[in-house]
C-alpha cells in the first residue's frame, strides 16, 4: 500500500488549479492543416499550463498542427502549481493561463487584469471534475455522514468552494461543512488513504484512483455541473495587443476539443505522455468530453463572487463583463 502511495505521490506532486449537456458537434467548414495558407498573426502567445487533464486540448492541437494552420505562435510555459502560474501572470511573464473563477476574481479585485475567454473543462453526467471522498473503512457513504466531520480541502480555492456547495445541495447547513486545510493534493490523498483524515475532496483522475483503492465516493459534481469549471484566461494587455493571435489560439483549442469528443481513445497515448495520471487508472480512466466554444454563465460567476464575499476575500461582486468575454469564442 505504501509503495503504491509513494509512486502516486511522485507522479502527482503538484497543486491543482480546480451544464449537463452532450458535447456539441464539430462545426462544419473546418479545413485540415495545410488546406489553406496560414496567415501569421504576429507575436508569440505564452500560456501557462499545469500537467493536468484540462490541458489535453493544447497537446492535441499542437500534435495535429492546428496552431500552425491558424498561423499563431504558441509557447507553453509548464508550471508545477497554481501559485507559480499566478506569480508568472502577476509579473507579466505569460499572456494566458489555465485557471478557475476564484483566481480570476482575485486578479480583478482592483481593476480588470485578466479575462476569461473560453471554458476548458466542466463536469458532465458521467465525468466529474471533483469528488468528496470518505476514507477507506470509514463507513461514511452519504453526505449526511459528513456533517461536522473535517474534510481535507485547500482553503480559499475552487476545492473548498465546490465542497461546500455540493454538501449544501444535499441538505447540510453551511456551519456543518467543516474544512481541514491540506493544501497539497498529494498529502491530502495520502492522509485520506491512510485514514488520518475522514474525508477529502480530490480531482479526477486522482479521485478515481483513490476509489479503486477503497475510498468511498460520497458525492461528486457530475450532478451539479454549475460549480466546477476551469477556464482559459488571458491578460487584458495581451488581449488588447494581440487580439488576432488570441482568437486563433482559441480556435485551434476548440477544434482539438472537438477531436477529443469525437474519438477520445485516439488521444490516450497523448494523455498519458503529457498529463499526470495515476498508474492504477492509466488504461481504464475514461477520457471525458470537453466543452465547446462556451464561457461560464453570469450566474456561475455571481455565485463564486458571493462565496468569496462570504469568506471575506472580496468586498463586492465584480461585473461579469469585466471578467468574462464571449468576443473571442470560436
Amino acid at each position: 500500500m505504501r509503495r503504491t502511495l509513494f509512486v502516486l505521490l511522485v507522479v502527482l506532486s503538484l497543486t491543482l488549479l480546480g451544464g449537463c449537456t452532450s458535447p456539441q458537434p464539430e462545426p462544419s467548414g473546418d479545413n485540415p492543416p495545410g488546406d489553406a495558407e496560414p496567415v501569421d498573426s504576429g507575436g508569440t502567445l505564452r500560456v501557462a499550463l499545469l500537467p493536468i487533464l484540462d490541458s489535453l486540448p493544447y497537446y492535441v492541437a499542437e500534435e495535429q498542427g492546428y496552431f500552425a494552420a491558424e498561423g499563431v505562435q504558441v509557447e507553453i510555459v509548464p508550471v508545477a502549481s497554481g501559485l507559480e502560474r499566478d506569480q508568472l501572470m502577476q509579473a507579466g511573464e505569460i499572456d494566458g493561463m489555465l485557471t478557475e473563477l476564484p483566481v480570476v476574481a482575485n486578479f480583478n479585485k482592483s481593476e480588470p487584469a485578466v479575462q476569461i475567454l473560453i471554458s476548458a473543462r466542466k463536469a458532465y453526467p458521467d465525468a466529474p471534475l471533483f469528488r468528496v471522498l470518505a476514507a477507506p473503512g470509514s463507513g461514511v457513504s452519504a453526505p449526511a455522514g459528513l456533517a461536522g466531520v473535517p474534510i481535507g480541502i485547500a482553503e480559499n480555492t475552487i476545492i473548498e468552494y465546490v465542497t461546500e456547495r455540493l454538501l449544501e445541495e444535499r441538505g447540510l447547513a453551511s456551519e456543518d461543512v467543516v474544512g481541514q486545510s491540506v493544501p497539497a493534493i498529494p498529502e491530502r490523498f495520502q492522509l485520506l488513504m491512510e485514514g488520518q483524515i475522514a474525508a477529502a475532496t480530490l480531482p479526477d483522475p486522482l479521485a478515481q484512483s483513490a476509489i479503486e483503492q477503497g475510498a468511498i465516493n460520497v458525492i461528486d459534481d457530475s450532478a451539479y455541473p454549475q460549480y466546477a469549471v476551469s477556464v482559459l484566461a488571458f491578460s487584458t494587455q495581451s488581449i488588447e495587443e494581440q487580439p488576432e493571435a488570441v482568437r486563433r489560439f482559441l480556435r485551434a483549442w476548440d477544434r482539438a476539443a472537438a477531436d477529443i469528443n469525437d474519438k477520445p481513445e485516439q488521444y490516450r497515448r497523448l494523455l498519458l505522455e503529457q498529463v499526470q495520471v495515476p498508474d492504477n487508472v492509466r488504461e481504464t480512466y475514461n477520457i471525458p468530453p470537453f466543452p465547446r466554444s462556451e464561457v461560464p454563465t453570469e450566474a456561475q460567476w455571481s455565485d463564486v463572487n458571493r462565496w468569496l464575499i462570504d469568506k471575506g476575500l472580496l468586498e463586492s461582486e465584480l461585473p461579469y463583463a469585466d471578467s468574462v468575454s464571449t468576443q473571442y469564442l470560436p
